[in-house]
Formats: C-alpha cells, sequence, structure tokens
C-alpha cells in the first residue's frame, strides 16, 4: 500500500454515518486539484437528484427518500459550505421538518468529490412535523395535501446551491 494507511480501517471510501466523506486531515493531490476548479464552477457541476419510495403517502406515514449528489466533471471539486452541514433536506421549506433549532459547528467546511463521483442516501422522514415551544414539543401530523420536499447542498450563497425538489402528496 502507498501512502498513510485510513485511521478508520475501512478504506478511502470511509465516511460519515450518512455515507459522505467526511475526512478533513488529509491534504493530497487530489484536494490541490479540487482547489483549482472556482467555487462557481463546482457548484455548477453538482446534480442533485431526489426520487421517493411513491408519490402518495397515508397522513402519519414515514416517507422514505434517495438523494444522490454526483460530480459532472471528470475532476476532483469542492464545494464550500459556511457550517459543518454539508447539505440538508427541507419539507414546504421547514429544515428536516422541524422548527428546532439545530446546532451544527460554525466552523466552515467543504463538500468533496472526486471526479465522476456519486454519493447516494437514503432517508426516512417520519411523516410529521416537530414543533417546540419554550419547554413543550409537539409532533403534528400534516393535513392532507401537497408538500414540496427540497434536498441542497449548503452553499453560502442558497441561490445559486445545487438543489433538487419533488412534490409529495399527503391523502
Amino acid at each position: 500500500m502507498v501512502g498513510p494507511r485510513p485511521r478508520d480501517g475501512l478504506g478511502t471510501d470511509a465516511g460519515d454515518e450518512r455515507g459522505l466523506d467526511t475526512d478533513d486531515s488529509r491534504y493530497t493531490i487530489v484536494a490541490v486539484l479540487a482547489s483549482l476548479v472556482p467555487t462557481p464552477i463546482a457548484r455548477r457541476a453538482i446534480a442533485v437528484t431526489v426520487e421517493t419510495d411513491r408519490d402518495q403517502y397515508v397522513r402519519d406515514e414515514p416517507v422514505t427518500f434517495t438523494v444522490e449528489f454526483s460530480n459532472r466533471l471528470p475532476l476532483p471539486v469542492e464545494i464550500p459550505t459556511p457550517r459543518q452541514r454539508r447539505w440538508g433536506w427541507a419539507i414546504d421549506g421547514e429544515l428536516e421538518a422541524t422548527d428546532e433549532r439545530r446546532y451544527t459547528r460554525d466552523r466552515p467546511s467543504a463538500f468533496r468529490f472526486r471526479g465522476g463521483e456519486r454519493k447516494q442516501i437514503t432517508v426516512t422522514w417520519n411523516g410529521r412535523f416537530e414543533r417546540t415551544q419554550s419547554d413543550r414539543h409537539e409532533s403534528i401530523v400534516p393535513e392532507p395535501g401537497e408538500y414540496e420536499l427540497e434536498v441542497f447542498v449548503a452553499t453560502h450563497e442558497n441561490r445559486y446551491r445545487p438543489s433538487d425538489s419533488t412534490t409529495i402528496t399527503i391523502v
């Protein structure tokens, strides 16, 4: 084996609990090449797709969706993120279907991709909106209707962030 061994013993494809690379400790030739691709081009190079397992759900039924991020360039790219959150999802604009404040480290990070790399994650939303009011926590079943599910890369500039959305119907 050439070079240092991965610390976790899982190989170079190791990542966080959602299957995304989080190793910021190694400075490699890939990082050098990625730094040569300007951020606006890197943002445009990343394609985001989101698909649900079906279009209609009964109230209070979990919604499973699959997210794919893919680098359309043969070169490595990295997209700077203002915090440790590299990507996110929202239901009708509500981050992770909750109004609860999410704490992520303020330390900037980057969402990194090798040339042509695809990252796929499957997420299950429990089908409820979480509401917090002072010391009270509620889990609310949404009313029947259409809801937008959006997935995005958490960039500094929301209007230029790679994203995709789909509509689900709750009956």
